[in-house]
């Protein structure tokens, strides 16, 4: 197999609703937002990632932004293929090969995805030019991420909050016990801010302006020790229909999140009630794991803790934490019972 090894080139793909990561040769290569720029008149893509995010909401008639993934899952089939086959050109844009090489491929999907699904993950991936395609679910990339020993006799629960869904699994002995998903997440609380600029502000302001709210004033708590300065945001007034400028707090980011968050404690404390009691007993010792970009708000963790009375830990780095455990997988196929073909 050697001699072949440069026409077989193995990555794995976190394919988020948010953002999309690859790992080629055990580095992150790719980190870019799921988006693509369609031209309508001839169907062509025309920039995906970071550019086709700077054109988001602010296209004209000829050009369209599309973001293929929904609550975790593909919606919108050609332009997934397109923006996968297009973000597999990054990884070897520095140097163009003879012969373009056939892909070895470990996809992450959601726990909670159903076999139609999960067929549509495979064909983009089939058709972006892989060969072999194996899947493994997101818990367990994400457990495999943080560093914990997957196959041991132990229970652990792992909270992933991604763009499209937080799942929530307790996994011992290489497989998930119990499993719990809901489609509030990073999406749902961009949503969450632009309905808040609009009830107390009159304020209406974008996607990519809420996020950038959510990322820099974003809070669970109403009090902080660590509090964020105040953002200026730009909208336009519904009242006037006049460009302005308003200065938002934590405090009221924490307050328009209030909703979606009490759901996702509701669906922990859900899973917990399903978790055998053994596995219970390992959880009350080790805590709960928090990954993906919801993980990264501030004070959530702390939240959590206090609504279920048990150590809430958040990964060194949530954003890669899946990625990095589908890169473990890729790395030793035999030894991952728990992977997909």
């Amino acid at each position: 197999m050697g001699l072949f090894n440069f026409l077989t080139q193995e990555i794995a793909i976190d394919l988020g609703t948010a953002n999309t990561l690859i790992i080629h040769n055990d580095q992150v290569v790719v980190d870019e937002p799921s988006i693509v720029a369609i031209d309508r008149t001839s169907n062509k893509i025309v920039a995906v990632g970071k550019k086709a995010m700077m054109m988001h909401e602010k296209t004209h008639e000829n050009l369209k932004t599309i973001r293929p993934l929904k609550d975790g899952v593909i919606a919108d089939f050609n332009a997934a293929e397109g923006m996968l086959r297009e973000m597999i050109k990054l990884v070897q844009h520095k140097k163009k090969p003879w012969f373009p090489p056939s892909w070895k491929m470990v996809i992450c999907i959601p726990s909670s995805i159903t076999e139609v699904e999960k067929r549509a993950v495979r064909d983009s991936a089939e058709q972006a030019g892989a060969k072999e395609v194996y899947m493994i679910h997101e818990p367990m990339a994400a457990a495999l991420g943080i560093g914990i020993d997957v196959e041991e006799p132990t229970g652990n629960m792992i909270i992933d909050i991604g763009g499209g869904t937080t799942g929530i699994s307790v996994i011992a002995l290489a497989g998930i016990v119990c499993d719990q998903s809901i489609r509030i997440a990073g999406d749902e609380f961009t949503a969450d801010i632009m309905e808040a600029m609009r009830r107390y502000h009159s304020l209406m302001i974008g996607e990519r302006t809420a996020a950038q709210i959510k990322i820099h004033v974003g809070s669970a708590l109403k009090e902080l020790d660590n509090p964020p300065d105040d953002i200026a945001v730009n909208g336009r007034d519904l009242v006037t229909g006049i460009p302005k400028q308003i200065m938002v707090s934590y405090q009221e980011v924490a307050e328009a999140l209030d909703k979606s968050i009490f759901k996702i404690e509701e669906a922990i404390l859900k899973a917990l009630e399903s978790t055998p009691p053994e596995l219970a007993a390992d959880i009350y010792r080790r805590g709960l794991y928090l990954t993906g970009g919801g993980a990264l708000l501030r004070g959530l963790d702390k939240r959590i803790s206090q609504k279920i009375k048990l150590p809430v830990h958040v990964a060194d780095d949530p954003l890669r934490a899946v990625v990095r455990g589908t890169g473990m997988a890729l790395k030793n196929i035999a030894r991952m019972p728990f992977l997909m073909k």
